[in-house]
């Protein structure tokens, strides 16, 4: 077995969610996939950067490779739940047409070992990184202890949180220039610019009952300004997408007819995609 051939079988030792490049022409593979474009980061060079529920570590080893000064990678959920305790306790629930206990989370499926992180060092070791991993709830934790970074990386994690305004306000906290927040949104047809936001109770969305909140961009620029950020610039909105066709006369009046309700804005169809926006403070 040649360097190379050792380097992936141990690569492949792990379970991964991000894709991440290795060297040697050895890749992570990666369960979930990278959406950011060119202009979804602002320059790292020079800069400090805090990311925000970095799990394997894509976007902090990313933010060093393009010369950021600092790069600390927070983590906490993802680095220390056991995933598989946790998704059998999830069917489960799902089999018995229940909704989890989340307060479970932290303690029957915590685990002490962190399995979750063991990825992201294994990737720190062989890309030689000087990324800080920083174990802490970033909910609940201390923001003294954490201080302030020129750039914030909020990415895939406000849908998870069960009081998104009160985290981007500790986000606002911790940001000195910019931070760039990417999350779950909504875009319901005939209903543009309107600030809604949708709520998950159960596991509808991607079968994830830790999916809560999903908001169209405007109650996204909404949220970040009432968190404190004084600009909110859309990086990444809603996809194009032919307009509604508006109802003949002759639909309407079969409608009437057959005792159907009217069609309103509201039976629109809606697409949820990746949206990413820049704030400031």
């Amino acid at each position: 077995m040649d360097e190379r051939e050792e380097l992936q079988a141990r690569t492949d030792e792990h379970i991964w969610f991000h894709t991440i490049d290795l060297g040697q022409g050895v890749v992570t593979k990666g369960l979930g996939g990278h959406w950011h474009g060119p202009d979804t980061f602002p320059d790292f060079a020079g800069r400090s950067v805090l990311d925000i529920g970095a799990w394997d570590g894509y976007y902090s080893f990313l933010a060093e490779r393009q010369g950021a000064d600092r790069v600390v990678a927070l983590d906490h959920y993802a680095w220390g739940v056991d995933f598989g305790a946790r998704t059998a306790y999830w069917n489960d629930c799902i089999a018995r047409g229940a909704l989890p206990d989340h307060s479970r989370d932290l303690v029957d499926f915590w685990a002490p070992e962190l399995p979750g992180r063991r990825g992201f060092e294994f990737a720190a070791s062989v890309l030689h990184s000087k990324v800080e991993p920083v174990l802490a709830d970033f909910a609940t934790m201390d923001l003294a202890e954490i201080g302030r970074f020129d750039v914030v990386l909020y990415l895939g994690v406000l849908y998870h949180m069960k009081e998104p305004l009160t985290c981007l306000e500790r986000v606002r906290a911790v940001t000195k220039e910019i931070a760039v927040i990417e999350t779950e949104a909504v875009h319901i047809e005939g209903l543009e610019g309107s600030s809604l936001v949708q709520f998950h109770a159960g596991d509808a969305l991607r079968a994830d009952f830790g999916n809560w909140y999903v908001p169209t961009i405007e109650a996204l620029h909404s949220w970040c300004r009432a968190a404190g950020f004084s600009s909110v610039r859309t990086i990444l909105g809603p996809p194009a997408g032919p307009p509604i066709e508006s109802e003949s006369r002759r639909d309407r009046l079969g409608r009437r007819i057959s005792g159907l309700p009217r069609r309103t804005k509201l039976s629109a169809p809606s697409a949820n995609y990746r949206a990413v926006v820049h704030a400031t403070p």
